[in-house]
């Protein structure tokens, strides 16, 4: 690794620990050579070089907030740090877009953007601290991509390093400035959801909305998890378009309660928190959470009592962190199939002894199957393994998908290789060949 010549190269044991892994606790890490934090398109540029020039393997980052294990070193490799790459490049309020560094946490675009009357919807719940880089190398979601998409549908550009048919180092412009076009073939949305395996994403041209109208908030209480499904199946199949659909089960509220008291007493089995932006929407929901057998349901009029909800919901995770090591699912089925992959879980953690917490993006399928097991409890490890894997089975089962958002990583590749099939990932292999032959950029991922 010596014979990498870039300024400021990190070789500290206790640095290069905390750069080798994201928060995917159970997904294997190696051991990296060393880290770069790069500033700018050309520092990338220069280390993209030197990797290839010496065969070291490079593994991008962001803030470390995934939960596949996308971002972890692997041995040898050369981490490259991309926090620092943290500008805003441009807010362009007449042609509704921005222009920003991979390293910009979303949060802080959201700010920024809004202080213009304007909106950036993509929100996964580490708005507060995951970058826009992560977001597009995983394609993130979040609470509003029911009714405003993943982050996909809204990059329009993307600046890369890459390699393959252009020599290693060399800086791409992909996409468009303008919100139409359609000229080659769409390689920007190839890039989107990549994770780091196709190169190095240094600037990032984000459409951008007019902010929305305060939306009234919708809680609705069930008795269970499958009875809080049937709900979400029974405002789908009456064409509700809330702009967030969320699913919390009991063990989540308490979880977030003891840590940060937030005065949310859990007295139900599971919650449904809807984000309505219409009347019409709002009186919808609370007809249909009353339908489909609703313990209470209520239209809130209180915007603290309302964002404390929320904030419990985008707690969840660090909150049942606490309890234990996490293994952190993310399938995603057809909202019909949503009341029995509901069912199908519970089952499948009391079969194998496991306690499993779930949220859920209920309005789009998207569920989050929290498996908390023991410190130091090998056991319990393995059967929630096994647990892990049987959910992935169900999902596909339905017809669903191993991944809805946190990405493929190292935790999902075979779930992955089980979806797609070999003919499919023989044809992923060949886009990573073309576009990556020396197999540099975040190998053994996706």
């Amino acid at each position: 690794m010596t014979t990498l010549d870039l300024p400021g190269l990190l070789t500290d044991p206790a640095t290069l620990e905390n750069l080798s892994h994201d928060e995917a606790e159970w997904a294997p890490a190696g051991t990296p050579a060393a880290a770069f934090r790069p500033q700018s398109t050309e520092d990338v540029q220069d280390a993209v070089k030197a990797c290839a020039a010496n065969g070291v393997p490079i593994v991008p980052r962001g803030a470390g907030t995934g939960l596949s294990g996308g971002a972890n070193a692997t041995d040898g490799c050369l981490v490259l740090d991309l926090s620092r790459m943290n500008r805003i490049i441009e807010i362009d309020a007449e042609n509704l877009l921005a222009v920003v560094q991979p390293g910009v946490v979303n949060d802080d675009l959201k700010k920024a953007v809004a202080a213009q009357g304007l909106w950036y919807p993509p929100d996964p719940a580490s708005s507060p601290w995951s970058t826009i880089g992560g977001n597009v190398a995983t394609n993130a979601g979040g609470l509003c991509c029911l009714k405003y998409g993943v982050t996909r549908d809204y990059v329009l550009g993307l600046e890369v390093v890459m390699g393959g048919p252009v020599s290693y180092g060399t800086a791409v412009k992909l996409g468009r400035r303008t919100n139409k076009g359609v000229a080659g073939y769409d390689l920007t949305s190839l890039l989107v959801g990549s994770e780091g395996t196709l190169g190095v994403v240094t600037e990032i041209t984000l459409r951008l909305r007019p902010a929305p109208r305060p939306p009234a908030t919708v809680v609705g209480a069930f008795a269970s998890l499958v009875d809080a499904g049937q709900a979400v199946a029974l405002s789908t199949r009456r064409g509700l378009q809330p702009a967030a659909l969320e699913l919390i089960d009991r063990a989540c509220l308490q979880a977030v309660e003891d840590w940060k008291h937030l005065g949310i007493e859990p007295d139900t089995e599971a919650m449904l928190l809807a984000r309505a932006e219409t009347p019409e929407d709002a009186d919808g929901l609370v007809a249909a959470f009353t339908d489909a057998g609703a313990a209470w349901t209520e239209r809130s009029t209180d915007s603290a009592e309302a964002e404390a909800l929320f904030a419990a919901r985008r707690l969840t995770y660090p909150a049942l962190e606490r309890l234990g090591p996490l293994l952190t699912e993310d399938v995603c089925v057809p909202r019909s199939a949503i009341p029995v992959m509901l069912a199908r879980i519970e089952e499948i953690g009391t079969r194998h002894g496991v306690q499993i917490a779930t949220i859920a993006h209920a309005g789009d399928g998207n569920l989050h199957p929290l498996l908390i097991t023991p410190p130091g409890d090998d056991n319990a490890r393995i059967a929630a393994q096994a647990a892990f894997e049987d959910i992935i089975t169900e999902a596909l089962a339905l017809g669903g998908t191993v991944t809805g958002e946190h990405g493929v990583g190292l935790l999902k590749r075979d779930g992955m290789i089980r979806e797609l099939g070999p003919d499919v990932c023989s044809l992923q292999q060949s886009v990573k060949h073309t576009l990556d032959p020396l197999n540099l950029f975040n190998p053994g991922k996706a």
